[in-house]
């Protein structure tokens, strides 16, 4: 290869290169199937679709791909029109577990509802049945997270809890005694707990009256749980919430 050809193939290499380095136009088809962006609307119509939002704001979040979508000042001034949140969250109040940045949401879109271990009360079911009835939310996720302390007073069982902890605590004991009739480490069991406690109170919401029970049995209503970790950052759907749904074809009714 002479020396005119050696620089003509080199230059080529050159060309190709810089295509391949082209920016993706943001909001592309390309862009937003890279970064698993799913339509809000759909989203909000559907839970199967909202669910799929979720995840994929998830998998943005530990693929470092955030956009912060809906994150800015007009759409913060808009929201005082009111609400349409497309997702109902049932989280544990710690701090380490901040609802929009791991799910990658805006201002508006989720509805949140927590307390430590996202053990529920009275007013924990008029919030959730609120979000649905009025706000027209139609996915509800129990989200419980790796190491959560409310769940590990529950397996240790420690004594003198003060002031109304220990009411808390007792929520989640069922849990945490199915946990230990497991065997294994104490940090496997404090795992199975975890996890189970959200199993459990994804059965309480399921079997709630007089609104969620019959939402879920006919279909307008999905519920499901998942258990964030805090290493990671990913958020894990529960398989075992995830079987032998109802047919949510009604939900876009």
């Amino acid at each position: 290869m002479g020396m005119d050809q050696a620089a003509s193939a080199q230059s080529k290499k050159r060309a190709t290169r810089q295509k391949v380095a082209t920016p993706i136009a943001i909001d592309s088809a390309v862009w937003r199937a890279d970064h698993y962006v799913v339509d809000r609307d759909s989203a909000y119509t559907d839970p199967r679709i909202g669910l799929r939002k979720l995840m994929g704001g998830n998998r943005r979040f530990v693929e470092d791909k955030s956009i912060k979508p809906r994150q800015d000042r007009a759409t913060l001034m808009d929201a005082t029109k009111g609400q349409t949140p497309f997702a109902t969250i049932v989280g544990c109040s710690d701090s380490r577990v901040p609802n929009e940045i791991i799910f990658d949401q805006g201002v508006g879109d989720l509805f949140i509802v927590r307390t430590a271990g996202q053990v529920m009360a009275q007013a924990s079911y008029g919030s959730i049945e609120y979000s649905h009835l009025v706000l027209g939310a139609k996915l509800i996720v129990v989200l419980g997270h790796q190491a959560c302390g409310a769940v590990d007073a529950a397996v240790k069982r420690p004594k003198g809890l003060p002031g109304h902890i220990s009411t808390l605590v007792n929520s989640i004991k069922p849990a945490a005694q199915k946990a230990r009739d497991t065997g294994g480490t104490a940090s496997e069991v404090l795992d199975i707990a975890i996890r189970q406690n959200v199993i459990d109170q994804v059965r309480e919401l399921r079997e709630l009256e007089p609104v969620l029970s019959g939402q879920y049995t006919e279909g307008k209503l999905m519920i499901v749980g998942a258990v964030y970790n805090l290493s990671t950052g990913k958020v894990e759907f529960l398989p075992e919430t995830l079987q032998n749904m109802p047919d949510f074809s009604a939900a876009r009714k």
